[in-house]
């Protein structure tokens, strides 16, 4: 079979166009036959259908067009009648008998999603790169647990980047195919949105993980990094390759942006699933750990404090590890289609955002070093403007005694000349 590698925006536009050139083929024969002078309704292109010659008071019933049949995957026939005045208005409504059945208000709702994690994907990738830049130039903030903060920090800035330029290329809405990328590009965008997706939730297991890890074993720091960036960075890379295999021999159809096959999607989703799951149980074990710690009575007050500044850093970000997703699984498809949707999607994309407002801009050890810094910057410039005053008084003080020494020497010659005339 014939891989076409043209985008499928540009395959549907080029298959209108095909058409089109078949329906004036099929005009003009009818102007050839001189059927067009014959009482009736001439034969039409009306930009997405062909209709040839009709009588007066007939009715012409045809397939969806092809095209439509295509994309939409819906077999169904539209009709027109010939009337003394013309052709009449295509009958059914050719949206919803060939197109997609969803309502006007699914479109909108959809339009405002789209609208709500575009912003929400835009604001969180600017939090997360200046959170990122902060993390790598103070040396002090440099350790495990920040460096897994970072490392969730670029998985968010790049699922961010993924979704944007997946949605940049699946609905272009350039009507030039000379602009259009190619399907390789387009399939190859979709691989990399798969990937940053399932490397994000893998990475928010690690930080329940670590988190959990550091409870269990009384804050001792965990060196085995390693581990960590294989489950963060490597587990998804299994996956997403079994899943472009998956794609290519079992549904390789446009831009793999179509989910018809459930084993594609369960490759994918299966995972992130079981990470979501283990995310929800790390959480009840976490809360359980913390009070227990907290509730000690050999608790002394450092540990105490200690606790007590893990559990508020850390504990608010938790939920967010997929808690609404454990909810959703309970109810019913219906019900929480469109509540799924709008958490994961639209809300969801803000998730970045609140990430590196809690693990960043409120930690008290950022907050301690940009303090210092600041303190530091205005420190060198009180000191250099000080530098300046004195450098400026000093040649002020200078220029005085050489106005005050060329006085004196001039008296002091005055003098001497009036000696000598005596």
């Amino acid at each position: 079979m014939k891989v076409d590698s043209r985008h499928p925006t540009c395959n549907f536009l080029l298959e209108v166009e095909r058409e089109h050139l078949e329906c004036l083929m099929m005009l003009r024969e009818e102007k050839a036959a001189g059927r067009h002078k014959e009482p009736g309704c001439k034969g039409t292109w009306d930009n997405i259908t062909c209709w040839e010659w009709t009588k007066v008071g007939d009715t012409v019933t045809i397939p969806c067009p092809r095209v439509l049949r295509t994309v939409f995957s819906r077999n169904g026939n539209i009709s027109r009648n010939c009337t003394s005045a013309g052709w009449s208005n295509v009958f059914p409504n050719i949206s919803s008998v060939c197109g997609s059945d969803a309502s006007q208000d699914k479109l909108i709702f959809y339009l405002v999603v789209q609208t709500l994690y575009t912003l929400g994907h835009s604001l969180s990738l600017i939090a997360l790169t200046t959170g990122s830049a902060i993390l790598c130039l103070f040396r002090k903030l440099h350790c495990t647990r920040n460096y897994i903060h970072l490392n969730l920090f670029f998985s968010f800035i790049l699922r961010a980047v993924a979704v944007l330029v997946k949605d940049d290329i699946l609905f272009n809405r350039s009507t030039q195919c000379s602009h259009q990328p190619s399907l390789v590009g387009c399939k190859a965008s979709l691989v990399f949105f798969q990937y940053f997706i399932m490397a994000n939730f893998f990475w928010l297991l690690v930080e329940g993980l670590y988190l959990h890890t550091l409870l269990v074993v009384i804050f001792s720091e965990n060196r085995h990094f390693v581990v960590y960036m294989f489950i963060g960075w490597g587990i998804p890379t299994v996956f997403v390759f079994a899943w472009v295999m998956t794609r290519i021999y079992l549904e390789d159809t446009g831009c793999w942006e179509r989910n018809e096959n459930p084993i594609p999607n369960w490759v994918i989703n299966g995972p992130i699933g079981l990470s979501i799951m283990v995310n929800f149980i790390l959480f009840i074990s976490i809360i359980r750990i913390l009070v227990q710690k907290l509730r000690c009575p050999d608790v002394g007050g450092n540990d105490q404090s200690q606790y007590r500044r893990l559990a508020k850093s850390t504990l608010l970000l938790i939920p967010l590890f997929g808690i609404h997703y454990v909810v959703f699984v309970s109810l019913s498809e219906s019900i929480a289609e469109a509540y799924r949707i709008f958490f994961d999607l639209a809300l969801g994309s803000f998730q970045g955002l609140v990430v590196a407002i809690l693990y960043c801009f409120l930690n008290s050890e950022v907050q301690g070093e940009l303090k210092r810094k600041w303190r530091s910057m205005c420190l060198n410039c009180r000191l250099s403007r000080d530098h300046h005053f004195n450098n400026a008084f000093a040649s002020r003080n200078g220029s005085d005694h050489m106005v005050q020494f060329h006085r004196s020497s001039r008296t002091q010659s005055i003098l001497q000349s009036e000696t000598t005339v005596l």
